[in-house]
């Protein structure tokens, strides 16, 4: 009705072409994945924006399981596909002068005899390998896949976001997400959250992180060193953007509001970083 083309692949389709992020992801659930594409390409568009959003429908940690505590809030771990939708949908229903590319990257990360284990080596779209040494660290494994197929589109900006790691929460609390990543397009979506009345800080990655990604066996490991895990996983998604401008937004514990509703917050999903991206789509297209 908005006139947003959408494209959806199926499992079969992920497979012969090469997606084994998403579908090491949710090769063990009954509900196998799919990767949704959906666009916003008004003819008068000068620029080109790609979002990727994590979609893992439910997280139960996979083989390495999380504590039953740590599960009650994982239906919101599809939060950054979410944001990513409403905000392609945002910029149709304003008739944003702007391309904006969705990329849903949904699975449902399950333990079972099918899932994927720790120490299996895996192979992300375009032919990184990855040695998934903790398969609760799985959202960047969807994201990588994702990341690396938005860029064949050649955007002039592409940014993700990604309730991705706990380590988010530590660092900022429970109402302040982090955003990584070029210095200029992590200043604008900064920026952007300031007038959107959304609360951002930006976040370094260091470079000495890296090394804790180094793997024996494949290009990189999925985890890295215990300090700094945030860090580390923007570091991670880093190696899949190639040269395209790129933004991470990490939305963890902003995502779900566990405690009373505040302000313009309620209780349970948030919609945290709709509000920053469309301003940010909005301030872009008047450039």
């Amino acid at each position: 009705q908005l006139g947003a083309d959408v494209t959806v692949w199926e499992p079969e389709q992920l497979a012969q072409e090469g997606f084994g992020g998403i579908l090491g992801v949710g090769m063990g659930s009954s509900r196998l994945p799919r990767l949704v594409r959906v666009e916003w390409a008004p003819s008068e568009a000068s620029t080109h924006v790609a979002l990727v959003g994590k979609g893992i429908t439910f997280d139960t940690g996979g083989i390495s399981l999380k504590p039953p505590k740590g599960m009650e809030t994982m239906k919101s771990d599809m939060s950054g596909s979410a944001v990513v939708l409403h905000t392609v949908l945002a910029a149709a229903r304003a008739n944003l002068p702007i391309k904006v590319t969705g990329w849903l990257c949904l699975a449902e990360n399950m333990p079972s005899g099918t899932a994927q284990r720790p120490s299996d080596v895996i192979r992300i779209y375009g032919g990184k390998t990855v040695e998934v040494m903790n398969t609760d660290a799985e959202g960047r494994l969807v994201m990588a896949d994702g990341l690396a197929r938005a860029i064949e589109d050649q955007p002039d900006v592409v940014m993700d976001v990604a309730t991705l790691t706990g380590a988010q929460g530590v660092a900022l609390g429970s109402r302040t997400s982090a955003v990584m990543g070029d210095e200029e397009v992590r200043s604008a979506v900064f920026s952007a959250s300031e007038a959107a009345g959304e609360d951002f800080w930006p976040m370094p990655l260091p470079a000495h992180l890296r090394e804790g990604l180094e793997s024996t066996v494949a290009d990189l490991k999925n985890i890295g060193d215990p300090m700094g895990g945030m860090l580390s996983a923007g570091l991670f998604l880093k190696e899949f953007v190639g040269d395209t401008p790129w933004a991470h937004l990490d939305i963890a514990r902003p995502a779900f509001n566990e405690g009373s509703p505040w302000g313009c917050t309620p209780k349970g999903a948030t919609g945290h970083s709709v509000r920053t991206l469309f301003e940010y789509l909005v301030t872009r297209s008047q450039a």
